[in-house]
């Protein structure tokens, strides 16, 4: 009984962390745990928790769909950081957002310019920290690049090599970019870029994804082959929903380019 009691007495502390325990009442530790422990009880109550979430998926007939995995981030932190895994997932997509708004526009603007990346010997800058830009008419704009001039070549080599379809014209300090007219080939000249951007994007979440489940694995010898197995569905899960919104992105855009 005094086992007993020593074993249950750090439990309330623990599950306060989950919100699965609050939104599902505390579980009780197996009889006889042996654990005086804090960590002792804390992997009983981890067990019972994956194992319940195990025998929901096993428990799914055949031709039913199976139950979303949703471990408690608070109950694997020593394994591995879920919240972190969401945030890089989630980083991916802001970055393909941007790239959307910046890069790919059926009119080009002044704006999209700016975070070209010039590559100096200096280093690396954005276009509009290394000359000025302005919209001269709406065939035309121009990038004035009196303050620093030794820059020049290389500022109309990123906008040439940006992927806005862009072809500028160095005039001594001064760059001329001519706009493309607002064609049917144009708008899928850039439909096609937003493809690819979002194909790269996919493979940075890939890798995201790869970088997760390797981390998990390096604990298979420390815990059970279904916490294993647990988490690695929920990483696979978090990737293919932050897929399905880079998908949704790629249509919305596709719709708007194409008109």
């Amino acid at each position: 009984m005094a086992l007993a009691l020593r074993c249950l007495r750090p439990l309330p502390a623990l599950l306060h962390r989950s919100s699965f325990a609050m939104t599902r009442g505390l579980p009780q530790a197996p009889r006889g745990c042996p654990a005086p422990l804090l960590e002792g009880c804390r992997q009983c109550v981890q067990q019972m928790l994956l194992s319940r979430q195990l025998a929901t998926k096993k428990a799914k007939g055949k031709g039913q769909s199976q139950a979303k995995v949703n471990i408690s981030a608070a109950l694997v932190e020593d394994i591995i950081n879920l919240e972190e895994t969401s945030e890089d997932m989630q980083a991916v997509i802001q970055a393909l957002k941007e790239d959307f708004s910046r890069n790919l526009s059926v009119r080009t603007s002044p704006g999209a310019l700016d975070h070209i990346t010039v590559v100096t010997k200096d280093g690396k800058f954005p276009l509009n920290q290394l000359g000025q830009i302005s919209q001269k008419s709406p065939q035309l704009m121009i990038v004035n690049m009196t303050s620093f001039p030794e820059s020049t070549a290389a500022a109309a080599k990123a906008i040439r090599e940006s992927g806005m379809n862009l072809n500028p014209e160095v005039d001594g300090t001064m760059i001329r970019v001519p706009l493309p007219k607002v064609t049917r080939e144009h708008r899928e000249s850039l439909a096609k870029l937003a493809k690819q951007s979002t194909n790269k994007s996919k493979e940075a979440l890939r890798k995201v994804r790869s970088k997760s489940i390797t981390q998990v694995k390096k604990f298979k010898n420390k815990v059970s082959e279904d916490t294993i197995w647990l988490l690695e569905k929920q990483i696979q899960q978090m990737a293919d929903e932050a897929a399905m919104e880079m998908d949704k992105l790629l249509a919305a855009k596709t719709k708007e380019l194409l008109g």
